[in-house]
This record gives C-alpha cells, structure tokens and sequence, in this order.
C-alpha cells in the first residue's frame, strides 16, 4: 500500500510517498528557513504564501517515480500548527484526492512525528525495527513537549506536556538571546560544542507530575547573561545540558514506573545528538529516535501514520477542515 504523504503545518512544504507504512520511496521537503531567520522566527503569513508558491512543485517531484494507479490513499496534517499553513496542504490534498479518486486521512502532526520510528532507516540508536507496545514516546519541538503512552496504533495516553515553553521553543528565546541566529536549536548545539557545561542554572522538575517546564530556566540564563562575565559557549553548553537532563530524567522516571517496552524519541529537538546520547546511556529499556532528517517537519512520517489510519479504517470526507489547537492523548 503506497500513501502520499502532505506536511505543511509550519514552515516546510513536504511531500513523500511510502510503502506499508515504512518504505520511503520519496521524500521532499522545501524549507523555509533562511527566509523566515532575517526575522527571527516563522511569520505565519510569509509561511502560508510560500507553501501556495511550493506545493505543487514539491507534490509533483514526490509522485515523479509512481503511477497515481498505484497510490492508495491521501494522508495529510490538518493539526497542530498555523492555521494559513494547515489550510494550503489540505485544501490541495483534498483537490488531488477529488481529481485521483484517492481516500484521504487526516493526520495529527503530532502523532506523525512518532511514527518516524516506524521508517526503514538507519537510527542514531542502533536499533532498527518497529517499536514494542506499550511504548512512552516523547515529542519534543518548537511547540510542544509532550509525554505520551501508547498502547497500540492510534491509542495515546497523555501523561505530561510542557506547562509553558517548550524545549524548541527555549532554545529558539536562548539562542536570540546569545544572538546565535535561527533557528535555536541547532544554533544552541554547534556553541556548546566548544564549551563546558560549568554554569549553576536550574531545572524544574515538577515531581508531583510528568509536566515540563523551561521558562524559568530561560529567565536565569537571561539574568546571568546580563551579568555578564561568561562565554557564549559555556552559556549554550549549560543551558543544553538543564533541558536535557530534565527531558532525559523525567522520561525514564515515568519509563521506569509504567513498565513500558521502549522509549520512542520525535519531533525537531530529538536530532539533538546530547539528548540522544543521555538516552542512550541512562534508559533501562531501548530507546528509539529517527535519523535527524526524519526528527524535523516531513510527509513520509505522515504518510507512514496515514498507512495505519488507512488499515483501521480511518478515512476523513471531504469537509475535513484544519484544527490548529488539535492536541494527541
């Protein structure tokens, strides 16, 4: 069962066909970045014109390879995300769909970047293969950090999520602090490369509740910053190290007392090769985390959830319309 993908809840217009829900036979992505970093972040209408502008183009190098004979169905993201955004790819997957005689699925982003695990593809882990339910997985981006159980295909328990910034969301407020550009994350990681995690900077570890919090960990960077007397890359180095430690702790805590089979690492912040090193070295059960071109906004991660949306019966009608608030669990 071949499925098209269709991202474009954010920046990134992104189109990707795959096989059984694990196969990539294509997978294009047209970022955004360098045009919204002069600003310091995305505008969300800047980011909607170019999706009208990319679309097409991306969908079509995507389908290049493949018969529209061969395609079974239309999976696209219609939330969480910017509503412009959200509105460009499903209003054109439904055009396709309607022209192709395809079905099509509605796709939470969010549960698409957890099934990134589900890929063919080598993993920073080492381990290859489907995940083993129950898994916890936790979603770490720009927007969200949430902590999740599954059950099974389709079946999310929250359990935690970000009471404030997320961890994408933190790195993005710290590298502008710093003045290390956009987007944060990667800015934040190639500075601490070169510095030494020596700086007193606090965690909140909420331990009545498997909830995050990194805003008060901004503000007292923000503070010793502005005392000055510390290197750029110290400050990266331990700020990096706050987030991961409280990211890496509270999962295998809760890992620990939910006796699950695996944790499944997504979304943007997980390239973090830190963070998945922290994994890998503290989790007692096996840790899984995409490659990071598959960690950051992608179709064939939507259209590998669209696969089992498909195998339980899950087709949307033609008045699927977006929802940008839509949470999982």
């Amino acid at each position: 069962m071949k499925i098209l993908g269709i991202e474009t809840s954010c920046d990134e217009t992104a189109a990707a066909i795959v096989e059984d829900g694990k196969r990539i036979i294509s997978n294009v992505v047209a970022s955004q970045i360098d045009i919204h970093a002069r600003y310091g972040g995305v505008v969300p209408e800047i980011a909607s014109r170019q999706h009208l502008l990319t679309i097409i183009p991306v969908i079509k190098r995507a389908v290049a390879d493949v018969a529209w004979r061969d395609i079974s169905g239309i999976a696209v993201t219609f939330g969480p995300g910017l509503a412009g955004s959200l509105l460009v790819g499903v209003n054109v997957a439904k055009a396709v769909a309607l022209a192709a005689g395809l079905p099509i699925t509605g796709v939470n982003h969010l549960e698409a970047h957890v099934y990134a695990n589900w890929l063919d593809c080598s993993s920073p882990s080492g381990q290859d293969g489907r995940a083993r339910f129950p898994c916890l997985c936790l979603i770490v981006s720009g927007g969200h950090s949430d902590l999740l159980l599954m059950k099974g295909h389709g079946e999310f328990e929250k359990l935690g999520r970000t009471r404030d910034d997320a961890a994408g969301e933190a790195f993005d407020k710290a590298a502008r602090i710093l003045g290390l550009g956009y987007p944060g994350g990667p800015a934040i990681e190639r500075a601490a490369g070169s510095g030494t995690p020596c700086l007193p900077l606090p965690r909140a570890w909420l331990k009545e509740s498997h909830d995050f919090s990194f805003s008060g960990l901004k503000t007292a960077m923000w503070h010793l910053v502005q005392r000055g007397g510390v290197s750029v890359p110290d400050v990266a180095a331990s700020f990096q190290l706050a987030i991961v430690d409280v990211l890496v702790s509270k999962t295998i805590e809760a890992a620990k007392q939910l006796e699950v089979e695996q944790i499944l690492l997504s979304g943007g912040v997980a390239a973090n090769k830190t963070l998945t090193q922290h994994f890998l070295a503290n989790s007692p059960v096996p840790v899984l985390v995409p490659p990071s071109h598959l960690c950051t906004d992608n179709a064939a991660m939507v259209a590998a959830c669209g696969y089992y949306h498909f195998k339980a019966g899950k087709i949307s009608t033609y008045d699927l319309d977006v929802v940008p608030s839509l949470s999982l669990g």
